[in-house]
């Protein structure tokens, strides 16, 4: 199914809130429930595939991203069924961890499953959640073993990797309140400020060389200079600031800079001009990561480059314009989803009006491409694989699909309501303000 024949019309005006609203329908009509609780089919439509390999629980692509989904459209519409929604779903991912635990990671294991289950814990005043995720941060700090350097829980560092796991339990030990959490993770930490470059992998990204270097932010040095800056800002260790900007200043050095914008390359050595603009390898991820830097340190050349990555996003012309980079892909990883939730964060942190008004710009467009041929509700097809254009599906998940999707049209929603201020739920490797307002409009 190409492009052209499930875009809808350019007239189209639905605001964010309603286009989440109607995001949210499609998903409830993928509910499956059983005496656990509920999930939701990855891709309800008749005889249709998801756009990722099954992951019923995960936070890329299953229940735990779309608790968190429902958990905000509850905060934003005010309606009760939405928490239920949720509670259903949380219910059931209580009940069924220990099923799965060979991964640990945040977005495809358990610290994701953890993290879902500590905010629904928290929002529905349920004590029982909180509990679970306690038992999963147990799970995971027991599961660390020796490698050469340190303890850890893989010889990834990335995001996709130990970084993820370290950034959950750091998150689990401020919400929960348990400082062995976050001693795991400053001991973990450790081991992967001392590598040369921390965030370099070789040889281990589907459809790459072996000798690639990813400079992204999910399975690269940005996304690992990130954990590393959060590390300092926890501890306030000058190893863990040295490390981070020894990966930052890799990222600036591969980066092509003209004009005051910035794109950085996809991977080394082999593909300099491919220039993702997404969340998982592109300039929105890469900027989380100066941005955490900026945070933590306060150098003004850090958020320089926040701007710069920004703008080159600007000048390439999307969403209008289709690159090599920017396909026809919608979500929160590497889509136009991802975009909206780095432009109104970078909207919050700086009270740039042109960022907010970018952001806007998406929204329309993303809402434009919506479909809803059914009367089910609104999802985007789109082509989640750049390399498998014809590959084109429907997912309800949060990175991959309509939950995160929604997510984003939420976010974006409750910048637009300064008099009614509202908590947005931000997974952790998000630097942004959690109440997407500038502090100048809060006073």
């Amino acid at each position: 199914m190409s492009l052209d024949r499930i875009r809808a019309s350019s007239a189209r005006a639905d605001s964010p809130l309603t286009a989440a609203i109607l995001a949210g329908r499609w998903i409830r009509s993928a509910a499956a429930d059983d005496e656990n609780g509920r999930r939701w089919l990855a891709n309800p439509d008749p005889h249709g595939g998801s756009a990722v390999t099954s992951e019923p629980w995960s936070l890329y692509s299953g229940a735990a991203g779309v608790v968190l989904f429902f958990l905000e459209l509850a905060a934003a519409t005010g309606h009760e069924a939405y928490l239920e929604d949720a509670r259903q779903g949380a219910r059931r991912l209580a009940a069924t961890w220990r099923e799965k635990q060979d991964d640990l990671s945040l977005y495809h294991g358990l610290t994701g499953t953890m993290v879902a289950l500590m905010e629904a814990g928290w929002v529905l005043g349920d004590g029982a959640f909180e509990a679970e995720a306690a038992a999963i941060a147990d799970v995971i700090v027991r599961r660390g073993r020796e490698f050469e350097g340190g303890v850890g829980w893989s010889r990834d560092p990335a995001q996709r990797g130990e970084g993820g796991v370290i950034l959950g339990l750091l998150r689990a030990a401020a919400h929960l309140g348990v400082p062995a959490y976050e001693e795991a993770a400053v001991e973990a930490g450790l081991r992967i400020a001392r590598l040369p470059v921390p965030g370099h992998r070789f040889g281990d990204c589907a459809d790459l060389p072996v000798d690639a270097v990813t400079p992204g932010f999910l399975a690269g040095t940005a996304g690992t200079a990130f954990l590393l800056a959060r590390l300092y800002g926890v501890t306030g260790d000058e190893r863990f600031l040295f490390a981070a900007r020894s990966g930052a200043a890799f990222v600036r050095e591969i980066s092509v800079v003209s004009g005051g914008c910035a794109v950085v390359p996809h991977h080394v050595p082999h593909a300099r001009e491919l220039h993702y603009l997404g969340f998982c390898s592109g300039s929105a991820g890469v900027a989380r990561m100066f941005y955490e830097l900026y945070r933590v340190g306060g150098d003004p050349g850090d958020l320089e480059w926040v701007e710069r990555l920004a703008k080159g996003i600007v000048k390439s012309g999307v969403p209008r314009r289709r690159t090599e980079g920017y396909w026809n892909v919608a979500c929160q990883c590497c889509g136009t989803a991802g975009l909206i939730e780095f432009f109104v964060g970078l909207w919050a942190a700086t009270g740039e009006e042109s960022h907010l008004e970018y952001a806007r710009g998406l929204a329309t467009d993303l809402i434009g491409r919506a479909t809803d041929h059914d009367g089910r509700g609104y999802r985007w097809y789109q082509a989640y694989r750049r390399l498998r254009p014809g590959e084109v599906t429907a997912d309800t998940g949060y990175m991959v699909g309509a939950a995160g999707i929604g997510a984003a049209l939420l976010h974006l929603d409750a910048a637009g309501q300064a008099d009614r201020p509202r908590r947005v739920i931000l997974l952790p490797d998000n630097p942004f303000p959690a109440i997407p307002l500038p502090a100048s409009v809060l006073r």
